[in-house]
């Protein structure tokens, strides 16, 4: 029998579990500390629970949902994209960002983990290598929280800001994303605040709302890529089951309640979403959402007939939107060359594999 990991067990799970195991609450305390303060990876490691205790959860659970396989670094910087499997044998990435250098050329120790929620992607946007393969299944809270916990153990330090914007879309998994959001924010668990916490999204409705009644102030990210339907459909199917008409009202909703600006992802595509009139028409959205823009020109993937503009065309793109009064960054990709875009690098190890 596969054996359930605790990673996603809350206290008030943890409470319970001791009172069907015989013993007092305050053991799920202790269980809670080793699990998170520690990083116990062996329940034998527990050296103030009783030895009975120690022994029926090392027979029905494990400390760890995932075990990293591959780690590459990038040869222009920090970044690392590590490939992680499962009990199952599925793989899932996850990438390693370092903080951007700050004033006066000082380096920061804070980085920021781009998490995956789901073993492949159902919704086949155009220019994203995570659908190429098709969806698989949705991962569970625990892998969720286990690519946090190998991520700290990569990179020998805390994970300060966690971006939902991996392989899948976080929201058509919105159980398993809310349970790991729970422990995420636990102060007696991972401890990062809600704002350090982007949740991207391709336009999932259902989910959209479902993470407004969570009640937290997390920050959003939606991947726009048109400001039309004619071109939004292009590159990215869901906008067909959940077209802008459904999609802009409920951002509007969602920009009403929340603290931060939503930002708009939008990957600059030649010939296709990046041409000048589309700017016009982005300006008009953010407007309308009073949005900040964030242009990324677009990653190469093996396999996918689209073209990466000029820098040229991609800096004229974004001063069409400063000039029409639009917060804009453009960012280009880190890692580019350890095939950071998502979904890449699972890709390239099962084509191997075949």
């Amino acid at each position: 029998m596969e054996k359930l990991c605790l990673l996603e067990y809350t206290r008030d799970n943890l409470v319970q579990l001791m009172a069907e195991l015989g013993h007092k609450p305050f053991r799920a305390a202790q269980l809670q500390e080793w699990i998170w303060k520690h990083r116990a990876t062996s329940f034998e490691q527990m050296s103030n629970l009783p030895p009975a205790l120690r022994a029926a959860l090392d027979e029905r659970f494990c400390l760890r949902a995932l075990t990293v396989v591959e780690v590459n670094q990038s040869t222009t910087g920090a970044t690392r994209k590590f490939l992680s499997r499962m009990a199952d044998g599925h793989l899932v990435e996850s990438v390693i960002i370092p903080a951007a250098v700050g004033q006066g050329g000082a380096h920061s120790d804070r980085i920021t983990l781009c998490v995956s929620s789901q073993v492949g992607c159902a919704f086949g946007c155009r220019f994203c290598a995570s659908g190429l393969l098709g969806f698989t299944r949705n991962l569970t809270a625990s892998e969720i929280l286990g690519q946090i916990v190998a991520a700290e153990e990569i990179s020998g330090t805390r994970v300060d800001n966690l971006v939902f914007m991996g392989m899948g879309e976080p929201l058509a998994n919105i159980d398993n994303l809310l349970t790991a959001l729970t422990l995420i924010m636990d102060p007696h668990a991972l401890n990062i605040g809600a704002r350090h916490i982007t949740i991207s999204t391709s336009g999932n409705v259902p989910g959209l709302r479902r993470l407004a009644e969570f009640g937290k102030p997390l920050r959003l990210a939606v991947s726009l890529h048109g400001a039309s339907d004619e071109v939004r459909s292009r590159v990215m199917p869901v906008n067909r089951k959940w077209p802008l008409g459904q999609l802009l009202p409920a951002l509007e909703e969602w920009a009403r309640t929340s603290k931060h600006k939503m930002t708009l992802e939008y990957i600059l595509i030649e010939d296709v979403n990046a041409m000048m009139p589309e700017a016009a028409r982005l300006a008009r959205v953010a407007r309308r959402l009073n949005a900040k823009v964030n242009l990324i020109p677009y990653n190469t993937v093996e396999g996918l007939p689209w073209v990466r503009p000029s820098e040229a065309h991609c800096r004229a793109f974004c001063k069409a939107l400063i000039a029409a009064g639009i917060p804009v960054t453009m960012r280009y990709e880190k890692g580019h060359d350890i095939n950071a875009a998502c979904g890449q690098l699972r890709l390239r190890r099962m084509k191997e594999a075949e």
